[in-house]
């Protein structure tokens, strides 16, 4: 096949390369740039370098938990992503997330509108829309990087390359799309639902559905379709490296989160403060729960626990107030706690580092959570029509995101064998697969 002959594939890359530069007619506009805002511009340039933060922290977390003969190839697929879809979002990813929805379906977005990142000064706003084009892109980075949890230790790196694109275009962007493009589907859907949901609509501040569930349901998907490692219960390589990927992620989900307010205001300071006492609320209350099952606590639990109450608050971020971000983080942290322990005693899931429990599971009950407590329109204020919203949402986001992640696993495997020899996981991935090895 074609992507077998490497000389090939190589020849092509380049010509793709040369027709985008030679093509490209991107002009400056910086005079159009009228309604900019110095304080909320500098802010979102801090949040989008905090959230690129985000993806080598990952790499750490991830690569500390794994066997030391995988914590290169591990980190790697983390990493690699920085480079990949950056490349996909400048050329039609943005477009196909933040254009015109096409035929007003408000599933996906016009591929040429912004393709290469052009005529994005047709957009006035408080910040340069190319600014918001990148802040955005590094949101699309770290969802196929999350994914890479649930199948590490056996699959090719070729294969991953490839899923991690046709992810970002067939999963990733449409849910972008329909989340937070002004047309798109869940934006409006309480005005498309009618009658007394008018003015309602699905809300997720900084990506539950859109990053979360999306890469907890692939996750599932891909532990399913590659089977189980030959040796399930491994040692992790480096704990520091996992508290230190932690730190890192804890400390740019600020950007993650307060970022996604789009400006130096109120909401972005509250969404900062939920982000801070989510995650605590939520890494105590594992390391509790884990004491009252007879379980030590452990450097590696409280991590997960952390990690497991930014996931569920993002959605929420902007939302609620302080004291019901204790609650989600509380409740979160049960719930995927138990769902490991549910996980594992069935045998029947290799999900290597609980991606779906953590994110899957994380993500849903944060969107249940945010319909529930978010100020005025939830559950608790007399709003039912909200998490009515936030259900059917929810539903259909888990199955577009496990079946479409299962057939492209599919589509990628007869492109490209997806897992490795038998022989190339035993010697680990970090030889089999580059080369290298930690000494």
């Amino acid at each position: 096949m074609l992507l077998h002959n490497r000389k090939t594939f190589f020849i092509i890359l380049t010509l793709i390369v040369l027709i985008i530069t030679f093509f490209s007619n991107q002009k400056s506009n910086s005079d159009l740039l009228i309604d900019i805002n110095n304080a909320d511009t500098a802010w979102m340039i801090v949040a989008s370098a905090l959230v690129l933060l985000m993806t080598p922290g990952l790499a750490f977390f991830y690569g500390g938990m794994v066997s030391k003969k995988n914590v290169i190839s591990t980190m790697l697929q983390s990493f690699i992503a920085l480079g990949v879809i950056s490349l996909v979002w400048v050329l039609f990813g943005f477009s196909l997330a933040f254009g015109d929805s096409i035929n007003g379906w408000g599933i996906i977005g016009n591929p040429t509108q912004f393709a290469i990142l052009d005529n994005l000064n047709s957009r006035n706003s408080n910040i340069p829309y190319l600014l918001f084009a990148l802040f955005q892109l590094k949101f699309a980075i770290i969802t196929p990087a999350i994914i890479t949890g649930s199948f590490a230790e056996r699959i090719r790196f070729r294969s991953y390359l490839l899923f991690m694109i046709f992810f970002c275009v067939f999963i990733y962007t449409p849910l972008a799309h329909m989340t937070w493009s002004s047309g798109g589907l869940f934006a409006n859907l309480g005005d498309i639902v009618g009658g007394s949901f008018k003015g309602l609509h699905v809300l997720d501040f900084a990506g539950g559905t859109v990053v979360h569930m999306s890469a907890g349901l692939a996750a599932l998907a891909g532990a399913l379709y590659l089977g189980k490692r030959r040796k399930e219960k491994t040692e992790p390589a480096n704990i520091p490296y996992v508290i230190l990927g932690t730190g890192l992620l804890w400390f740019g989900w600020f950007g993650f989160n307060a970022g996604s307010a789009l400006a130096a205001n109120y909401d972005a300071v509250i969404a900062f403060a939920n982000t801070n006492i989510a995650s605590a609320s939520s890494m105590i209350t594992w390391v509790l729960f884990d004491r009252f099952l007879n379980k030590k606590i452990s450097a590696v639990g409280a991590c997960i626990g952390a990690i497991v109450g930014l996931v569920a608050i993002t959605p929420a971020a902007g939302y609620v107030t302080i004291n019901h971000s204790i609650v989600i983080g509380f409740i979160t942290a049960l719930v995927c706690n138990l769902s490991i322990i549910r996980i594992k005693k069935s045998k029947k899931l290799d999900d290597t580092l609980d991606v779906f429990a953590c994110h899957g599971i994380g993500g849903i009950c944060g969107m249940i959570l945010t319909a529930i407590f978010a100020k005025e329109v939830g559950l608790i204020y007399g709003e039912s029509k909200t998490l009515v919203l936030h259900i059917g949402a929810s539903i259909f986001v888990i199955l577009f995101a496990f079946f479409g992640s299962l057939f492209i696993y599919k589509i990628v495997d007869y492109i490209l064998p997806v897992r490795v020899r038998e022989d190339q996981e035993e010697r680990g991935l970090d030889l089999s697969q580059h080369g290298e090895e930690i000494n």
